[in-house]
């Protein structure tokens, strides 16, 4: 290996890492799956920079990198529900009240529950849009399909998910749609 790949690859890997991690511990929901998944995309990244030609850039061509590898362990475990119970257990708590505090976290369990019942490429497009924060663009790209597409399924996966939830207005559904 050339010392300028080696560098690429240290770059990539240190720019984009927490973001990768990040992205599958959302789709996952626990902390080995989406280490030993982010391993498992940047094992592949290896394979496949010789043929990166640089048309998207390199976060959207990672990213679908990972949801590839997301798609492929959600396939091989068959069905099995993909959040634990243990998301809720690793978040921490934001300063405030413990009333807040476990309201909010009601509501995210809540949240948890609904994303488990969307189909995964709802379930993508919501926490690519929603909670990456990807713009509509960008989540186009990604999941290669229209921005038009991104627009109407991520308006379902809402829909769906306010249904899930008992059709609670406002909340982390209203902060998702804005």
């Amino acid at each position: 290996m050339t010392d300028d790949l080696e560098q690429l690859i240290r770059t990539i890997y240190k720019t984009y890492y927490e973001d990768v991690y990040t992205f599958l511990y959302y789709f996952t929901g626990r902390r080995e799956d989406a280490e030993d998944m982010t391993q498992e995309v940047f094992t592949r990244l290896l394979k496949a920079l010789p043929r990166y030609d640089g048309r998207v850039s390199m976060r959207t061509w990672l990213f679908s990198i990972a949801r590839h590898a997301a798609i492929d362990q959600y396939r091989k475990q068959k069905w099995l529900r993909l959040f634990s119970a243990t998301l809720l257990d690793d978040m921490r708590s934001q300063d405030g009240l413990p009333e807040e505090s476990l309201a909010a976290k009601e509501e995210m369990r809540m949240v948890k529950e609904a994303l488990q019942k969307l189909k995964p490429h709802y379930r993508v497009i919501v926490i690519v849009r929603g909670i990456k924060e990807y713009s509509i663009k960008e989540t186009a790209e990604l999941l290669h399909i229209s921005e038009a597409k991104v627009r109407v399924d991520y308006h379902r996966a809402l829909k769906m998910l306010q249904k899930y939830m008992g059709g609670e207005e406002g909340g982390v559904i209203s902060e998702f749609a804005r």
